[in-house]
């Protein structure tokens, strides 16, 4: 899992990232008055499903696990997360590090 941050000045522009990433297929996940929690769910690609579906049904069924596999990777472990937040340290006081939206439409668009 990617975790992203990204930093609000208010819960204006809280609002606004929000519904940019929402225009991208980003859902909220967990909101609170001082931070959003946004996740793109990604299912893998589906040239490698249908390459792991056709391998499986004509050559061998083991295919079909590892598409499985590779699905579950995909939605579990490779969808991008978007914390947008309005604080600047975390709780242990250390500073955060903050992305870019660049850099989360960038990972969010990728295909593998």
């Amino acid at each position: 899992m990617d975790l992203f941050i990204l930093k609000a000045d208010n819960s204006k522009d809280l609002e606004n990232i929000s519904l940019e990433l929402s225009k991208n297929k980003f859902n909220v996940i967990q909101e609170e008055e001082h931070f959003k929690l946004m996740k793109k769910k990604r299912y893998g690609n589906y040239y490698v499903h249908i390459l792991f579906l056709i391998i499986g049904l004509f050559v061998t069924s083991p295919a079909l696990i590892v598409n499985i596999v590779y699905f579950a990777y995909s939605y579990l472990w490779a969808s991008p997360h978007v914390l947008i937040t309005t604080e600047l340290k975390s709780e242990d006081g250390e500073n955060l590090e903050f992305n870019t939206m660049d850099e989360v439409l960038e990972k969010a668009n990728k295909l593998f």
